[in-house]
């Protein structure tokens, strides 16, 4: 077992699966049932989302945004998009950092990329809520299209290149 942890790849590979199996356990069993994490993201997506859209010039739908229950944003004369708890980035984020606590490199580096990846994580699912909320309003045929394929292959892609980014030029220093 020694000689295999020695090798980078298993290493790494060990680490991953490890911390994705706490980040499951932790979430499916204690977060998620809670609720508090998923629904603060969610609150946070929602509010930004609708102050662009805002600053956009549009109205938006009903009471904006913190009444219990209310998960939707969208467009005055719209029906909007809801956002659940897989949309909001959680398991990204937990993907993300795995994958960047796992890889070698050095801690000073994972203490601010970490963080900053994150955010920019939470910033371009921002866009995308923001983007879905137009396309209901001008192209509502093609919503369904765009959130399962167009801003899944946009976003994954995103935190691909964040990881190829930490690879390639942060975990070398």
């Amino acid at each position: 077992m020694k000689k295999l942890l020695e090798n980078k790849l298993y290493r790494f590979i060990t680490y991953a699966v490890l911390l994705y199996l706490l980040w499951l356990v932790v979430y499916e069993f204690w977060l998620h049932p809670l609720g508090f994490i998923d629904r603060a993201v969610i609150d946070n997506i929602i509010w930004i989302s609708g102050g662009l859209i805002e600053f956009l010039g549009f109205e938006l739908i009903g009471e904006f945004p913190f009444d219990e229950g209310i998960r939707t944003i969208g467009i005055d004369g719209t029906h909007g998009v809801w956002v659940g708890d897989p949309c909001n980035g959680i398991t990204l984020f937990s993907l993300f950092m795995g994958f960047v606590l796992a890889y070698p490199g050095p801690i000073k580096s994972k203490l601010w990329f970490i963080p900053l990846g994150l955010i920019l994580i939470h910033i371009i699912n921002v866009v995308r809520v923001s983007a879905l909320v137009l396309i209901v309003y001008y192209a509502p045929d093609t919503l369904e299209f765009n959130h399962t394929y167009t801003f899944t292959l946009i976003v994954y892609g995103f935190v691909f290149l964040l990881w190829w980014f930490w690879a390639n030029k942060l975990a070398k220093e």
